[in-house]
């Protein structure tokens, strides 16, 4: 131990722990946060809106009736009073505003807030009039704070005359009960980002109130309201505080263990690299010591995104103390462009200009970390010379770049595609002899990437070659060329789901709706829910270009979501004004087998109180199901829960008898291919009346979509198709168009009665 005490590793965690126990580290700690949330910021939710009242001082019962009474119009979600009710001067008004609050039934929450950071006081915290807010729910906002009072948790309820009260953050996010400690705000959520609406444009029945319709909304006099530090912006409102605390609780957990001991997980971690790194060498020594200062830096902001708090300030301490200590042992060395092989590196290359007329390739080996596994240290470096110089002897080039994970990168001669790529594969032959190391012989496996774009800069070049060797390695090609078009294209993509987020925020992303007609009764009777997209600079972008990249990103699940709850806003509003409406949404495969599908869809139906048997869930083709037997099990407990269940563009891809098998399904939706050529087609007609029967045989109606001619709907109302949809019976179109062409039709139908 006293040997141990010794070393400089000994020597910086005594120390650091010394420090940590006198909560030395606590400004680190704030100054990382601010640093973090400063730099690291998010949009705040769509689902949320600030209504913001023009003059709370001049407020009175009856103005906050009519800015009730508006907001009720538009079909919040839920409403939030966030404001000091303006009662005791008219008997009369105060009556009228306790009715309006009434109407609202469950859907309406008062919030009452603590005048300061860690005051949980009843005497601090003032409950609205219950003459006013009656049955309804009061939520509480107060928050906990650190030594410079900015705000850092909150519990789930308080306690006041021995009565809990649910904070607001917990009932934004949909925690009920049943939770003990606290909670933490994600402090990425910008608060400038709050989608906010005037009452005066409420009142005035601006466009822009539309945005309320199905969402939360909290009416808050923003001047006079309490600000409370906020990590990253200084003062900011108490609501956005809220806000940033339900998105918070959305993370899987919810886990700290205290300003002092929080500290010691990352610590633990650091330590244990920073021990490897002093035991190793060469790129293990370098890899363990850059992993250390990537986790003090990245791993408690990851962590955090998780809802799970490890401050880094102590991990701060020790890399700080034992960084001074080697460096006062050791002069500093110069980072060499070299890698372990002793050839220069692809950072080389990258750092020097390329010649005009010169192309870049970057071969990669497969199976390259493998190959050095099973050999002795001291041969790695010869295993990537005897590559290089074969490379070298194939290409002609004096200079061979090694980088990590088998990737050779040299300059050469541009050539015609047609022989640069027959060059390649003349130099790719070269490999097929194996490679003889120490006593040990490899097959090797290599492919290319191709850079010939010279009008980029070396480090693009070189990159662009990287990716598309990368590339062709993982699809199993010889060559990848990397075309200057991709990297026109590489930023939308790569950030998709921010422009995803910032179009639902904005209202770029908008929800069309397109009629259904029951053929029989010839009246509408449903329609289809169908996500637009009018990018400000691209402007109408065709869904299924975004929705598949949405898929292959991983992002669909949010978009669905958003579609489902502003579908089921607009089936409760049709249902209540007349016969059966019926709306369909589309399900992506790539959701049909995840383990929380029923879940989420059993609660949006719950939470919203809407019958099941009213939405059509439409399984769509655009990714293949790669769980069959976990997405036959989710669709058939949807079923059980009451959904209708449709097979969507059937006739096509997969969607064929095999679904009709396995699937359990309530409609059929023939694709629009065979009914387009119905009148003129015998073959499609024998097809379509098939399909017809077939389904009806199995107990299932039947949709047929893309009807533009009247010709085409005489025919199917003869097979006796069920439903129809189609630009013949209406495009897509917004929720307010569709409203009122569905109010048409029920006057038309009452006439004719």
């Amino acid at each position: 131990m006293r040997q141990f005490l010794r070393t400089s590793f000994g020597i910086s965690l005594l120390a650091t722990l010394l420090l940590a126990m006198m909560a030395a580290g606590e400004p680190l700690a704030h100054g990382y946060w601010n640093m973090l949330f400063k730099n690291l910021q998010r949009p705040a939710p769509a689902s949320t809106v600030l209504l913001t009242i023009d003059d709370q001082k001049n407020l009175t019962s009856a103005g906050l009736t009519e800015i009730l009474g508006r907001l009720r119009l538009r079909m919040p979600r839920r409403v939030l009073i966030d404001a000091a009710l303006p009662v005791g001067e008219n008997a009369a008004d105060d009556a009228g505003l306790a009715r309006e609050v009434h109407s609202y039934g469950s859907d309406i929450a008062f919030i009452a807030r603590s005048d300061k950071i860690d005051n949980f006081g009843k005497d601090a915290i003032i409950l609205p009039p219950r003459q006013i807010t009656g049955n309804a729910e009061v939520l509480v906002s107060a928050w906990r704070g650190n030594f410079v009072l900015y705000a850092v948790s909150a519990p789930y309820a308080v306690d006041i005359d021995g009565h809990k009260y649910s904070t607001v953050s917990a009932a934004l996010a949909g925690v009920r009960s049943g939770f003990e400690g606290d909670y933490y705000p994600d402090f990425r959520v910008d608060p400038a980002t709050i989608p906010r609406l005037a009452s005066h444009e409420l009142v005035a029945g601006a466009a822009s109130a539309s945005n309320l319709t199905g969402r939360t909304v909290i009416v808050t006099g923003l001047n006079k309201s309490p600000s409370i530090l906020y990590f990253g912006h200084s003062y900011t409102p108490a609501v956005a505080l809220d806000i940033a605390g339900a998105e918070g609780l959305k993370a899987p957990f919810s886990l700290s263990f205290g300003p002092r001991l929080g500290s010691l997980p990352i610590l633990a971690l650091v330590a244990l690299l920073v021990s490897f790194g002093r035991r190793s060498r060469g790129w293990r020594k370098v890899a363990a010591y850059v992993a250390a200062l990537g986790s003090v830096a990245l791993v408690p902001a990851l962590l955090r995104t998780q809802g799970i708090v490890f401050a880094p300030d102590t991990a701060f301490i020790f890399l700080g103390i034992y960084g001074t200590i080697r460096l006062w042992q050791k002069r500093a060395r110069r980072i060499q462009l070299t890698s372990a092989s002793g050839l220069p590196n692809l950072l080389a290359l990258a750092n020097n200009p390329i010649a005009v007329g010169s192309d870049v390739v970057v071969a990669v080996v497969a199976r390259y970390e493998e190959i050095l596994a099973t050999l002795p240290q001291d041969l790695h470096s010869e295993c990537a010379r005897q590559i290089a110089r074969r490379i070298a002897a194939g290409s002609g080039a004096d200079t061979i770049y090694h980088g990590d994970g088998g990737h050779f990168a040299w300059a050469e001669e541009a050539r015609p595609l047609e022989m640069q790529l027959d060059h390649l594969e003349g130099l790719r032959a070269l490999f097929a002899a194996p490679l003889l190391i120490g006593t040990r012989t490899f097959d090797t496996n290599i492919h290319f990437g191709l850079d010939r774009n010279e009008g980029l800069d070396s480090p693009t070049r070189v990159n662009s070659a990287l990716a598309s060797a990368n590339e062709a390695l993982s699809n199993g090609r010889a060559i990848e060329l990397f075309e200057a078009s991709r990297l026109a294209e590489a930023p939308w993509e790569l950030s998709l789901h921010a422009r995803i987020e910032e179009g639902l925020r904005n209202g770029d992303i908008w929800l069309a709706f397109q009629p259904q007609w029951n053929l029989k009764e010839n009246r509408m009777c449903g329609a289809e829910a169908l996500i637009r997209w009018n990018h400000p600079t691209r402007g109408p972008i065709a869904p299924d270009a975004f929705i598949l990249q949405a898929e292959r990103a991983g992002r669909i699940d949010a978009l669905t979501y958003w579609v489902l709850d502003l579908a089921i806003t607009a089936a409760l509003a049709l249902n209540a004004r007349g016969p059966r409406f019926q709306m369909s949404i589309n399900l992506s495969a790539q959701m049909v087998d995840k383990p929380d599908l029923v879940a989420n869809f059993s609660d949006a139906v719950r939470r919203r109180s809407i019958d099941p048997s009213l939405l059509t869930i439409e399984i769509t083709e655009t990714s293949s199901v790669r769980n069959r037997p976990a997405a036959c099990q989710n669709l058939t407990r949807l079923r059980e829960l009451g959904f209708r269940l449709s097979i969507d563009d059937f006739g096509t891809g997969e969607a064929s008898l095999a679904y009709l098998a396995d699937l359990p399904s309530d409609e059929l939706k023939i694709d629009r291919r065979f009914i387009d050529r119905l009148g003129t087609s015998p073959r499609d007609q024998a097809i379509v009346a098939n399909t017809i029967t077939l389904a009806h045989a199995l107990g299932q109606t039947v949709v047929a979509e893309g009807i533009e001619r009247p010709e085409t709907l005489a025919i199917l109302q003869s097979m006796g198709c069920d439903y129809a949809q189609g630009y013949l019976l209406g495009r897509p179109v917004t929720y307010s168009d569709l409203e009122r062409t569905y109010a048409a039709s029920l006057s038309r139908a009452a006439g004719q009665v």
